[in-house]
């Protein structure tokens, strides 16, 4: 049987912030993970995990399976971990690298080239170069998200499948309090010890609502389907939890979302808007943090990334979050916004369009983050919810430090 590796290409910093310290495979899109989606088409497979080496030692931690490498002697079916797998692509068939708008979608071959290729192959853009010049490619459909808003974009259709798939409809195993409504029951599952308090109401009329086990639901609250939200997370009092809302574990969210990702472990308690944007790890949204998603001119919106400018081609595009990064109170961000991994935004002020990681913003100024403090402060948040800072942890979080000074460099930060 072959085995299946999921692997990181050369595009892997297009999803950044979101991606300092995961590989892009473990971002959410819909209900599960770009990889449970690949474990999913492929019941039963063996599988391994190709990523960046700095990565590697905190996936590990993740993971029971095999990272950055491969079983001896056999073949192996090669798949982009930006893949937004549909249909399962065969294991079976001829030597191929199938390629989709000049990215390498899969690779599928025999052991002996299997054996030939590494991580770098894949994250360097040389896989073909490390083949026989004979290999065949073929061009392929195939849905590789490049973009944080394109994973937003694509996030409601996910809810909707995703629901189908592994929902099972109309089933309520926590509890409903009296004088809640669920509209549209059929396309409703709430899981074991989840609780709906009074006066709230679930309108799964358009779309599905997936409660999973341990949630809270605190009274006169609203939730639109399609929307998700993750095992043990606190839906305050009095939310609007709008269509495309998709809430990961050990969340505590209030206020409005619509069409946003909260990855897992992150906060956002109280009022203020959240709209088409992706939040990270461990990330705590202040009372009335409000992000634009749409601009006054209802054009479409340009991201600034950390390493490029980026024309979306999009009209509504939300914040993106690095993980361990928090707002003060009433922040406001601009459309298309994107704060780094580990920032404090302290500003009464509009912040640019781009912080860059560990920065520490007030209205003073910007000024580097110090990784041990960094550290210190997650380990704190951590305690929270019972989980520890590990030393690849804290490790990792300093070589981000290091790696991510270039953009700090161009704010001119002393360091």
């Amino acid at each position: 049987m072959a085995t299946i590796c999921v692997f990181e290409d050369e595009r892997w910093a297009d999803l950044l912030p979101l991606v300092y310290c995961r590989p892009a495979y473990e971002l959410r899109c819909g209900i599960t993970s770009l990889l449970g989606k690949i474990e999913r088409a492929y019941p039963g497979h063996k599988l391994a995990l190709f990523c960046r080496d700095y990565l590697a030692d905190t996936l590990h931690q993740r993971t029971p399976l095999p990272v950055n490498e491969l079983p001896p002697d056999q073949d192996v079916l090669f798949l982009n971990g930006r893949l937004l797998i549909g249909e399962a692509i065969p294991l079976d068939g001829q030597e191929e690298l199938g390629l989709c708008d000049g990215s390498l979608a899969y690779a599928r071959l025999r052991a002996k080239n299997a054996a030939a290729l590494t991580p770098r192959h894949f994250l360097g853009g040389s896989v073909a170069k490390a083949l026989p010049h004979t290999m065949r490619h073929v061009d392929v459909k195939a849905t590789l998200l490049r973009y944080y808003w394109e994973i937003v974009n694509h996030n409601e259709a996910e809810l909707r499948r995703d629901f189908a798939a592994i929902a099972a409809s109309g089933e309520i195993r926590g509890k409903v309090h009296q004088g809640s409504y669920i509209l549209g029951k059929e396309n409703v599952f709430i899981g074991e010890g989840a609780v709906v308090k009074p006066c709230c109401v679930i309108d799964a009329e358009d779309g599905p609502v997936y409660i999973a086990e341990g949630v809270k639901v605190m009274p006169n609250t609203c939730i639109q389907g399609p929307a998700y939200i993750g095992p043990n997370s606190t839906i305050q009092m009095a939310a609007r939890l709008r269509e495309g809302t998709n809430i990961g574990e050990v969340c505590k969210v209030g206020g409005e979302v619509e069409n946003a990702i909260i990855h897992s472990f992150s906060n956002k308690q109280h009022d203020g808007f959240l709209g088409h944007a992706y939040i990270g790890q461990w990330v705590n949204l202040a009372a009335d943090t409000i992000n634009s998603d749409l601009k006054n001119t209802y054009g479409t919106v340009r991201v600034q990334l950390p390493h490029k400018l980026v024309e979306t081609g999009s009209m509504f595009v939300g914040l993106a979050m690095g993980d361990h990064s928090k707002s003060a109170i009433a922040s406001t961000f601009l459309t298309g916004s994107v704060v780094g991994f580990c920032c404090n935004v302290l500003t009464s002020r509009f912040p640019p369009k781009l912080v860059p990681s560990f920065s520490w913003l007030t209205d003073s100024g910007c000024s580097p983050y110090s990784p041990t403090l960094a550290v210190e402060v997650a380990r704190r948040v951590l305690a929270r919810r019972k989980k520890q800072v590990t030393e690849a942890d804290a490790a990792l979080i300093h070589r981000l430090y290091d790696l991510t000074q270039s953009e700090r460099d161009t704010l001119g930060m002393e360091q």
